[in-house]
């Protein structure tokens, strides 16, 4: 399940450390169409989003 960042509202994996605190979320905004989309390096190991 993705999380939210509060501060700068970026997207995260539950457990990434790259935020202090956030709000967990069920689905992706509209805004991401494709994984480089995330920012993050907690998602590198996934090659899609559909393989999230």
């Amino acid at each position: 399940m993705p999380v939210m960042a509060s501060g700068d509202f970026s997207l995260h994996r539950e457990g990434c450390g790259e935020f202090d605190d956030g709000m967990p979320i069920s689905s992706f905004p509209d805004e991401v169409t494709s994984i480089e989309d995330l920012e993050c390096e907690c998602w590198s190991e996934f090659d899609s989003l559909e393989e999230i």
